[in-house]
Formats: structure tokens, C-alpha cells, sequence
């Protein structure tokens, strides 16, 4: 359904409500549109039909086609064409109960997402749109509730994105924890860790540090960190074989390495908390 229209509904009592529409409509060239003080109204917008850029807080972000943005009320804002043609539908809302709803969604920064059903928003837009078409005594109230469970579904894929985020990154940096839990007495490389992953290892220190707060060789470290304070506290044995066992090669360097993390000496450690469990 292509349209090439917008529509800007004024009910007075419509918006006495906690949410209503405040405009809906679309084009099949979408101009370039720059917004420095942002929108006096929240909006999504959907990429029917070619590609565009959106541009916020110095990012640009290339919108593709199938693809739906969010852009809250008062954000600066830019987009445009990526090419000659670029079809764009779009709903605006407001309402007095509009931006502690969006708070709650966790939304209120511009976000981008490409639903794996689209389906659902679609029907929804298609819906508050032929109402507005059709039915003028009581379009507004009907479109009260469509929009809401409009944001709704929205919100519920932005969280499946993130959710699909969150699994990605678990699937590709468990095995590389395995590893380093497993074999953190030997010396590796960041290249083997990679390989495990089977990414750059620059991608993998991205997606590790995202996922973990700290780098893959900040994690061993704390493993073999941590094999020493259990080995100091329990086993007896000297400091120098404790530092082998717990993966240091040079017990000079675990050492150091130990009283910058602990703040005391493996030798002061040892005294304080040793048959301690």
C-alpha cells in the first residue's frame, strides 16, 4: 500500500488521552529532513522502500529497507536518501501519559531495528491509518489503543534484537572462556582465543569487553589470580610453585601482578589468610 499523504488528527477530547495520534502518513521520496532541536512529537518511522541515513548524537546510521526507527520527542535529529528514492511511512504520538510509558520501554534514545515479523506493525499502521481514512466520529479514540499496542510491539522487538545480541555474544565467547578456565596454567595467545571464536581478534576484544567488562587477557589474568589466593590460603607449598601452578612463569612478575591487584605481597597474604577457606 503506498501513500503519499499525511494526516494530522485534531480531536480535543482525543487528546485528553493518555495516548493518541498526532499525525500519520507517508512518501514515496522521502526529502531530507533536519531537525536540531528535534520533533515537538515522538515518532516511528518505517523504511518501505529503498535505504536511508539517520544521524544522531554525531552517529549515522544507515537505515535499510524493512527496517523501523524511533526518534523521541525534542532529539536532534537528521535523516535522508541513501539513493534517488526512499519510501517512508511514519505515525507521530503524544499524550499525557506518553514519555513514562516510553521510560519504562526503555526508550528514550532513537533506535533502529528490523523486526523478524513485521507483520504485527504493519497491520497495526495499516489499521490506524484506514480508520483515519473512514471512520472520522471515532478514529482518534480507535487509534488510542492501536498506537499504544503499536509502541508495544515495537518495544518487544527492540528487546528481542537485544535479547539475540546478548545470545550471539554468549555463543561466540563461552567456548573462549571454556578455554582459558580449562588451560589458564599454559601461555596462549589472543590469535588462538580468536580462532577458538573463530572472529578477529579484535572483534573478539570488542564482543568480550561487552560482554565480560573487561579483555580476554584481564580475565586470565584474574583466573590465574584467583588459583593463586586459593592455593596460598590451602596448600602450603612455596610461593615460587604457587606461582607456576596458578599459570606465572616468572614468580618475580606474579609478584607484582598480585600486590597491584590485592594491594599486599603473595608473602603477606599468605600470612593473613593462610588455612583459611
Amino acid at each position: 500500500m503506498k501513500i503519499n499523504e499525511a494526516i494530522y488528527p485534531y480531536n480535543i477530547e482525543a487528546r485528553k488521552l493518555p495516548v493518541h495520534l498526532t499525525g500519520i502518513g507517508g512518501t514515496e521520496w522521502q526529502e531530507h529532513i533536519i531537525r536540531p532541536d528535534g520533533y515537538h512529537w515522538h515518532q516511528i518511522l518505517f523504511s518501505e522502500e529503498g535505504e536511508g541515513v539517520l544521524k544522531y548524537d554525531n552517529a549515522a546510521v544507515r537505515i535499510e529497507e524493512g527496517e523501523f526507527f524511533f526518534l523521541p520527542t525534542g532529539y536532534p535529529h537528521e535523516y535522508f536518501s541513501n539513493n534517488e528514492k526512499w519510501g517512508v511511512k511514519w505515525i507521530t504520538f503524544d499524550g499525557y501519559a506518553v514519555n513514562h510509558i516510553l521510560s519504562l520501554m526503555n526508550m528514550t534514545k532513537p533506535t533502529v531495528i528490523k523486526p523478524y515479523e513485521p507483520e504485527a506493525l504493519q497491520s497495526l499502521f495499516a489499521k490506524m491509518y484506514a480508520a483515519q481514512r473512514s471512520d472520522k466520529l471515532h478514529c482518534d479514540f480507535i487509534c488510542s489503543g492501536l498506537v499504544y499496542e503499536f509502541i508495544i510491539e515495537f518495544n518487544r522487538h527492540m528487546n528481542d534484537r537485544e535479547s539475540r545480541l546478548r545470545s550471539d555474544r554468549s555463543k561466540l565467547i563461552i567456548p573462549v572462556l571454556n578455554y582459558i578456565d580449562e588451560n589458564f596454567r599454559q601461555d596462549f595467545s589472543l590469535t588462538v582465543l580468536a580462532g577458538i571464536a573463530g572472529v578477529s581478534p579484535q572483534h573478539l576484544c570488542r564482543v568480550f569487553k561487552e560482554a565480560m567488562n573487561m579483555r580476554p587477557g584481564e580475565y586470565l589474568t584474574e583466573k590465574r589470580l584467583r588459583e593463586s589466593r586459593r592455593l596460598l590460603r590451602t596448600s602450603g607449598l612455596p610461593i615460587a610453585k604457587i606461582a607456576i601452578l596458578s599459570g606465572f612463569s616468572d614468580p618475580g612478575y606474579f609478584g607484582t601482578v598480585f600486590k597491584k591487584h590485592e594491594g599486599i605481597t603473595p608473602a603477606e597474604y599468605k600470612k593473613i589468610y593462610s588455612g583459611k577457606q
